[in-house]
């Protein structure tokens, strides 16, 4: 239940059309819910402006179900991430989500029962991998950003051991509110990235690389020792992480323009 929903039902009880009681029963699983096995915090969206977000592994696939019915419920669109085909045809079977899909590279199920437009401005999330191995992560940051209905586009394999494959798009990258770099190996593509732009740039190491990269230990120490300044890090492989911030800053951002003209 979003805040218009809520503005709704207060009005419907004061005008009468709807009695108290009914009015308690919609409102009995606020803040959350108590399932026994999950506490689902069905106030996430109005707090924070995106329902509760379910992380998948280590957790029972009848759990991740009926949390996933329950988020559904309210209306809302749900992500799951890092979820396996299993747990996407355990859901499907259910017959409960006609809209239901699978993102199989990115391992997320999204259910997107309303469409979130994106503002009518010229601000995009710019999404940058450094190779076509980090895709996966960059992906599951596009996907957490589309579902929250934010503009993206996307710059696949364009990393400093050909470094012309970049500059061929910088000027279109610069227009972008936020950036997003993935990559991995030694993490290098993002402190150039932080170089050529004037807006934030989130840097993802991923665990891509050979031996001595220890799993994305490499690129992340890298990237916390940026010498460009814009540059902020999540945690290795964290796509959804690095899609939801950069989206909470284009969201304002073009919230901003929106009403006093654009950023360019």
């Amino acid at each position: 239940m979003n805040l218009e929903q809520i503005r709704q039902l207060l009005q419907d009880v004061k005008t009468g059309e709807l009695h108290i009681e009914d009015a308690i029963t919609k409102l009995r699983h606020m803040p959350y819910e108590d399932v026994g096995f999950a506490r689902i915090d069905h106030h996430r969206h109005i707090r924070c402006g995106f329902p509760e977000v379910i992380y998948c592994p280590g957790k029972a696939t009848p759990h991740i179900v009926e949390i996933f019915k329950r988020l559904a419920q309210t209306g809302h669109n749900v992500l799951a991430t890092r979820a396996g085909e299993d747990v996407y045809n355990a859901l499907a079977e259910t017959g409960a989500f006609p809209e239901l899909r699978y993102e199989a590279l990115p391992r997320m199920i999204v259910l997107q029962q309303c469409r979130e437009e994106p503002a009518e401005t010229d601000g995009f999330i710019a999404i940058i991998t450094a190779g076509t191995a980090d895709m996966s992560v960059a992906l599951e940051a596009q996907v957490t950003a589309h579902v929250v209905g934010q503009r993206t586009k996307l710059y696949c394999d364009v990393g400093v051991a050909g470094l012309h494959r970049l500059l061929g798009h910088v000027e279109e990258i610069q227009q972008a509110n936020v950036i997003v770099v993935v990559a991995g190996m030694e993490g290098a593509l993002a402190s150039v990235v932080g170089g050529l732009v004037d807006c934030p740039v989130i840097a993802v190491p991923t665990s891509v690389g050979y031996g001595s990269s220890f799993e994305g230990l490499a690129a992340l120490l890298a990237m916390l020792n940026s010498c460009a300044s814009g540059v902020t890090v999540v945690n290795i492989d964290n796509g959804f992480g690095a899609g939801f911030t950069a989206s909470l800053i284009n969201q304002k951002i073009n919230q901003k323009a929106a009403g006093h003209g654009h950023r360019h």
